[in-house]
């Protein structure tokens, strides 16, 4: 998946769920192939909604470390209604997505894939939010800010910010 930042020459991940292969790193998404419709589902039988509530709800879910896209959203949402699973009633001119029998049947036939992926993305926004990590944002976010700044005043700052940063990166390699 390509970043907004690639053509710079750096890419920034998302730090967990990273993994290695080789000399690239591949940036894992929050959720699997397919987990989407699970997730959803159990949102939907939880409470019926429409789309943006659904895409709402998953950031509330995750405390703000994910937001799904109407791209990822209204297909899943889409192919839960194609396979029955869901039916749709318009009110107040939106529509609003209720489980069916079907549905329910499904998340009880794949209750065990549902709390796995719920289990996962619980823990994964532990690792996020837990303390100190809001420190390290914020201060990720100072070094950003001023390396930027400095960099920006003359292709000298530029080469000093490239090597003040390498040295940072060395040391925190080093960091156990």
């Amino acid at each position: 998946m390509r970043s907004d930042f690639e053509p710079f020459g750096w890419v920034f991940e998302w730090p967990f769920g990273s993994e290695s292969r080789g000399k690239q790193r591949r940036r894992r998404s929050w959720f699997g192939a397919g987990d989407l419709k699970y997730v959803i589902l159990e949102m939907l039988a939880e409470k019926p909604m429409h789309g943006y509530e659904v895409m709402n709800a998953l950031e509330a879910r995750t405390k703000g470390c994910y937001r799904p896209s109407p791209g990822s959203v209204y297909p899943t949402l889409q192919w839960l209604e194609d396979e029955g699973l869901v039916r749709i009633e318009v009110t107040e001119g939106k529509k609003v997505y209720h489980v069916t029998e079907v549905g329910r049947a499904f998340l009880v036939e794949h209750r065990s894939t549902v709390d796995e992926i719920f289990d996962r993305v619980a823990d994964t926004i532990k690792r996020a939010v837990r303390e100190p990590m809001p420190e390290v944002s914020k201060a990720m976010g100072r070094v950003v800010k001023q390396a930027y700044r400095t960099a920006w005043k003359s292709d000298q700052g530029a080469r000093r910010v490239v090597e003040v940063l390498d040295r940072v990166t060395a040391e925190l390699d080093e960091v156990t």
